[in-house]
């Protein structure tokens, strides 16, 4: 029913719950008593399958530690470091660092990313990147959503203030770009499977 699995990128673990369908009141006791009026909003079954797999993955990892979210809706343990939650059809990840904040996204990947990437594309990735490539697309818009999360605000456009750079297959070079300060951080962006993973290895850090 569940299978998990954890990649290490640098001081960075991205834990990964694999799942089908099962039913969520069977694992109900994974939820902390505030978690399960969350759980009773949600009408859809696949919605409600990843808020459960999701607290099952955060009780693997961390026990009965409640997740809390920030004003931004940023989630975090109180005294486990830095966390990002993500999750893809059937697969949630929990990315957990000690020493630096992280984004993590799961993406699934989906042709319709063509029909859109003039929504996110900046001129210099239109020019560098092979805008083709469903899998290199998916790689850029969920790069895009893990610069996101670090990036501690709303309101983006992402074409303008959310940059990457590939190095490689993997290794990317992301770009948090706002008028009063500019970030750069090293991002790990690969493939697993049928969705993309995309993370930070290393702290953002602002320029000079």
């Amino acid at each position: 029913m569940f299978h998990t699995e954890t990649k290490k990128y640098g001081p960075v673990d991205v834990h990964l719950l694999y799942y089908e369908n099962f039913v969520t009141s069977e694992h109900e006791h994974n939820l902390l008593p505030g978690e399960f009026e969350r759980l009773e909003k949600l009408k859809h079954p696949a919605r409600r399958r990843e808020f459960v797999a999701t607290r099952v993955l955060r009780t693997l990892v961390f026990g009965n530690d409640p997740i809390h979210y920030s004003a931004l809706g940023a989630p975090y343990i109180e005294g486990e470091g830095f966390i990002s939650i993500s999750h893809a059809p059937h697969v949630v990840g929990l990315a957990t660092c000690t020493g630096f904040p992280v984004g993590l996204d799961l993406e699934p990947i989906r042709s319709k990313v063509l029909r859109v990437k003039h929504k996110f594309l900046s001129v210099k990735e239109r020019a560098s990147l092979d805008t083709e490539s469903v899998v290199e697309m998916i790689k850029v818009w969920s790069g895009k959503e893990a610069l996101y999360k670090l990036a501690g605000r709303k309101a983006i456009i992402f074409k303008e203030s959310l940059l990457l750079t590939k190095i490689n297959s993997e290794h990317w070079e992301g770009r948090i770009c706002f008028p009063e300060s500019k970030r750069n951080v090293t991002m790990n962006i690969e493939r697993s499977n049928d969705f993309v993973i995309s993370v930070n290895r290393g702290a953002p850090c602002y320029e000079e």
